[in-house]
């Protein structure tokens, strides 16, 4: 991770020419092609709305405040991406009736309204996601040993002492592995995901 003090968001809101939006845009290029893939946007097209939508989120991205508000990010991101997918189906003149497809306006209201279950799926699927992707950019900055003890008991649920034994190391030492890489990931993830997602690690 960075040495700096800035979330990962807080980076590419003051500078967005830098490593942190590169890191963002790599974060993110594949859930947004998922989900549009789901939307029924072939791949051909599936290219040029994902950059659509990053280049979007460049361009507003200062004016984004998340005020600490869960979920705001994934929110906002939502937004940004279903107000392209309806442009991408308004500017191509493919509605829903000459396409035998009736039902794409109505999937992408669901996607739309914040208390329906595709909205929740989509909250779900994007924490799950985020937190991957910041396990997979953290692992590198961490001794194997202080890695592998977090895994054990942060991700697979076994108990510290437990994985004291097994590794032959400290109580001390697999409480401070934990700590040390779940706030790392916390402070990294300030404003993408909710601390309190049921997906990330419990401090």
């Amino acid at each position: 991770m960075h040495k700096t003090s800035l979330s990962l968001l807080e980076r590419i809101r003051h500078s967005p020419e830098n490593e942190g939006w590169n890191r963002l845009a790599d974060l993110y290029a594949p859930l947004v092609r998922v989900w549009l893939r789901r939307y029924d946007v072939q791949d051909s097209d599936a290219n040029d709305l994902v950059q659509e939508v990053l280049l979007a989120v460049s361009k507003e991205i200062a004016t984004f405040e998340h005020r600490g508000q869960p979920g705001a990010f994934r929110g906002w991101l939502k937004a940004i991406l279903i107000h392209r997918l309806r442009k991408f189906w308004r500017a191509r003149d493919r509605r829903p009736e000459a396409r035998g497809d009736s039902d794409i306006d109505a999937r992408i209201a669901q996607l739309d309204d914040p208390t329906s279950e595709t909205s929740r799926i989509w909250d779900r699927e994007h924490d799950q996601y985020v937190l991957r992707q910041l396990l997979t950019l953290a692992e590198p900055h961490f001794e194997p040993n202080t890695w592998k003890a977090f895994c054990r008991v942060a991700l697979e649920g076994a108990k510290p002492d437990v994985v004291a034994q097994e590794m032959g190391i400290s109580l001390n030492s697999v409480c401070l592995a934990k700590s040390r890489i779940t706030r790392r990931l916390r402070h990294e993830a300030a404003g993408l995901i909710e601390s309190s997602s049921s997906f990330f690690p419990k401090s």
